[in-house]
């Protein structure tokens, strides 16, 4: 994965400067061996059906990788859905959720033939229904249940609360499951759930899997037979702060419970298979003492990845060459980026030898929400994507140029 060799980082067997040097910066690097391995660790479980969070990182290469190990999609947006399909991915191993389906996504959804349409509103199931009617198509139906489980993660990372937007409680999935399983054009095949993301305890997992799997026998009791129980995704994973449970054991965790009961599981992961097989590398262009703050400009910043100015996430930050020079004096750094915002930056008070102007600096643990939530705020250019494997390296994605920011603009004369 990522590691140092004479001092130097490299990912897999290939110089983190050596791809800086060709690509530019800034730039995000990704370990092919790593996204696999992690892939592989939720397909060891033989009876899941994993469906990789494309919202985390939805470049089509990833995904067709992904596809090619067997993981199938959670999307959450027709345009999730088209590169999905791009890469692949049997629709059979699609699963849609998301509380805001426009009618020609699910259009879309049901033309394709996708494993299911996880409801979140008795409005929802309702259009669903008008469309699948229109269509002539039986829709395979979830229900997304809101269970009322607290997460310990980041208040926006939290999902399962009643007073947050997802899902619905546990009374009115009985009343869509009944009510589905009464309509012609409509087929209920299974209960989801998603509690949060970046949780690092299992707890939360061992009560969702125990109310999941009871609401579904009790559907059974009453003449509705479901197929799968989708426990969801959010195992976290350890930016440096905490540990975090092995894949291997969360999977055991919530597999067990559901195989006990007869049913198919589901799960969605995304942060814990890319996210700690990406980098993002970016140069340092200037020093700036300030009162008493010692600031590293970078150019990099928060349009490259907002999570540190969203979330306050704390991406560990390495050198890509580690100075030979041990007496480099140490001081709390803060690395900002070019961007017109206070909240611009990237790590702050972080504890290291000062860098010089023209040091890369490799922000880990970035493959997730870091390219996925990048944007072209202030102008700025949105950065090519390289994909190592072994000592060779593709680039999966070209890096901007002027141009896109007309992208949709009809400009007067042309």
């Amino acid at each position: 994965m990522f590691q140092y060799q004479a001092k130097t980082l490299y990912c897999e067997n290939k110089p983190l400067a050596d791809i800086a040097q060709s690509v530019g910066t800034p730039l995000y690097v990704y370990s092919k061996s790593e996204l696999l391995r992690r892939a592989r660790a939720y397909r060891a479980y033989p009876g899941a059906l994993v469906c990789y969070a494309v919202k985390a990182n939805g470049n089509p290469i990833l995904l067709r990788l992904l596809g090619e190990e067997g993981l199938g999609a959670d999307v959450t947006s027709g345009g999730e859905l088209f590169l999905a399909l791009q890469a692949a991915i049997p629709a059979k191993r699609i699963i849609y959720s998301g509380v805001g389906k426009r009618r020609d996504e699910i259009e879309m959804a049901l033309a394709a033939s996708i494993r299911a349409l996880h409801v979140e509103s008795m409005m929802e199931l309702d259009v669903i229904a008008a469309v699948a009617q229109d269509m002539g198509r039986v829709a395979h139906v979830g229900v997304r249940v809101n269970p009322d489980i607290p997460a310990q993660t980041h208040p926006y990372d939290s999902t399962g609360r009643l007073d947050h937007k997802f899902g619905v409680p546990r009374e009115s999935a009985v009343t869509l499951l009944h009510r589905a399983a009464e309509h012609p054009f409509l087929n209920p095949v299974g209960l989801a759930a998603h509690i949060g993301s970046q949780i690092t305890s299992l707890a939360p997992y061992r009560r969702l899997v125990a109310f999941l799997v009871e609401l579904a026998n009790d559907m059974a009791a009453a003449g509705i037979d479901l197929e799968y129980v989708d426990v969801g995704g959010g195992l976290g994973i350890d930016y440096g702060q905490n540990g975090t449970p092995p894949i291997e054991e969360w999977i055991e965790t919530v597999s067990q419970p559901v195989e006990n009961a007869g049913y198919e599981l589901v799960v969605e992961p995304g942060r814990s298979i890319v996210g700690p097989a990406g980098v993002l590398l970016t140069e340092v262009l200037y020093n700036k003492e300030q009162g008493a703050k010692y600031f590293v400009i970078v150019d990099a910043g928060m349009n490259d990845l907002i999570r540190p100015a969203m979330y306050d996430a704390n991406h560990p930050l390495w050198p890509v060459r580690q100075r030979f020079n041990t007496d480099a004096p140490i001081v709390p750094l803060n690395v900002v980026g070019p961007i017109c915002e206070t909240g611009d930056f990237l790590a702050r008070e972080r504890l290291l030898p000062q860098p010089q102007v023209g040091d890369l600096l490799a922000l880990m643990q970035a493959g997730a929400y870091g390219f996925a939530m990048s944007s072209n705020y202030n102008g700025r250019l949105r950065l090519p994507e390289v994909l190592v494997d072994g000592d060779q390296c593709e680039l999966i994605r070209h890096r901007q140029n002027l141009e896109h920011l007309l992208d949709g603009v009809p400009i007067s004369g042309e």
